[in-house]
């Protein structure tokens, strides 16, 4: 847990306020957006991948933990819920949407119509790890919240690795996505957008944090161990990165085999989702 030094922390209001109010006016411009998206496509598809992003926030007490992260909340702090002794901002929920949903909605959207090539993927995915920086040096550099843990390869106080996983998991959300759109048959089907979000968050947070996550908990741990488990961190973030570009364009857009003994009955028109 969060040293004594961290815990008592006090929390800059003002960076509050600036993280607060910033980000939900934000995260109504991008709900703003995803509505007219989805009205030009006929489809609920972006609106609810807002939701997803947001809501899965509440999943967030579990990745400070494994981060060590902790959210500054002495007096003043603005939360609605506690979890593993750590307060939520109640800007957490539209920092997902600012950072995760905005752009896995305009990657996800290329991916559906064929126009996303790898080096663009890549350049998305660079572009996410700057969002991540200016957004979160902000916030850990102005006394909102800190990575309190043995972190290496910190610009100012933010850890590099962190953007580095956000970017990876923004675009597995994306992919994930937009196959989930190519094979819907019902517009409900798209719900399953609010199970998607936190499965890939964790998928590579941890599928490719976790030398870094061991590392900073480790009994008795060191630079060098944390150092190693970093870099690996990198290369597992990069390559789901680049596994992803390889299954560009084909895993959006190539059509599910049809079974043999139906391949002469005419097939029924799809619902637009």
């Amino acid at each position: 847990m969060a040293p004594d030094s961290v815990v008592d922390h006090q929390l800059n209001l003002v960076t509050q306020d600036v993280l607060t109010w910033g980000s939900w006016g934000l995260t109504f411009v991008v709900l703003g957006v995803a509505i007219q998206m989805g009205r030009r496509e006929r489809t609920p598809f972006y609106v609810l991948m807002v939701f997803a992003a947001g809501l899965g926030a509440f999943a967030e007490p579990i990745y400070d933990i494994l981060m060590a992260l902790h959210f500054y909340s002495t007096d003043g702090m603005f939360t609605h819920y506690t979890s593993f002794d750590v307060a939520q901002p109640v800007w957490t929920h539209s920092g997902y949407v600012v950072l995760y949903a905005s752009a896995a909605m305009g990657i996800s959207r290329l991916m559906s119509k064929g126009m996303l090539t790898r080096n663009k993927l890549f350049a998305f995915a660079g572009i996410e790890v700057v969002m991540s920086c200016v957004f979160e040096i902000y916030g850990t550099s102005m006394d909102g919240y800190t990575y309190w843990g043995p972190h290496v390869f910190r610009i100012f106080e933010y850890p590099i690795v962190c953007g580095v996983l956000e970017a990876a998991q923004v675009i597995t959300f994306a992919l994930a996505a937009a196959v989930l759109r190519k094979h819907a048959t019902q517009t409900w089907h798209l719900l399953g957008l609010l199970v998607v979000f936190p499965c890939t968050f964790f998928l590579v947070n941890v599928g490719a944090g976790w030398p870094t996550m061991v590392g900073l908990h480790l009994e008795d741990t060191s630079r060098t161990i944390v150092t190693i488990g970093t870099l690996m961190s990198f290369g597992l973030a990069a390559a789901v990165v680049r596994l992803a570009g390889a299954m560009l364009p084909y895993a959006v857009l190539t059509p599910a085999p049809v079974p043999a003994s139906t391949e002469s009955e005419p097939r029924e028109e799809r619902t637009l989702v």
